[in-house]
């Protein structure tokens, strides 16, 4: 098989972000359609407070983490056929990094202001830590902690760091 070119393992690293990004995708809008439609829930007025802050907080980190996880769409639309695929695999990574921060913040920030609402602010706080615990372990140590245990793997990795961009 012949060896890939430069610029179609940018083309590669590019398709395969973006089909991460799908994913999580999928996950924030789902989440942001939740919390969109839940002050108009009967039960809302109900809420303390505390529960109310919780909810702006989980609403304009799942807010966040959608406009970030999507702009590398409108980023590629601006690039289109201008031989910028290096920066724009750059701002994707980065900004794929941004919305999933985001996102942990509303996914954890749900958990606790509905645990808050079901079974009281202890629980839900001891919830809310073991559900943020829960996802930095998937999304931040486990990955890094693969990083360092497996090295820098052959030469055709999608990340093998032939071309330093900006930032990095």
């Amino acid at each position: 098989m012949p060896k890939e070119t430069e610029k179609q393992r940018w083309q590669r690293n590019f398709a395969d972000l973006l089909q991460e990004l799908r994913v999580a995708q999928t996950g924030v809008q789902i989440l942001f359609a939740f919390l969109l439609t839940l002050p108009f829930s009967s039960g809302f007025t109900r809420t303390t407070n505390f529960q109310k802050d919780t909810y702006i907080v989980a609403l304009l980190a799942a807010a966040a983490a959608t406009a970030m996880i999507i702009s590398p769409v409108a980023f590629h639309r601006a690039l289109f056929r201008r031989g910028r695929k290096p920066e724009l695999v750059w701002f994707a990574h980065r900004v794929a990094i941004g919305g999933l921060a985001f996102m942990l913040i509303a996914m954890v920030s749900a958990v606790l202001l509905i645990t808050d609402f079901v079974l009281g602010r202890p629980m839900a706080l001891v919830l809310s830590a073991i559900a943020g615990a829960w996802f930095l372990a998937f999304w931040l140590i486990l990955p890094l902690a693969a990083r360092r245990n497996w090295g820098d793997g052959d030469i055709d990795d999608e990340d093998d760091g032939s071309q330093v961009l900006p930032g990095d």
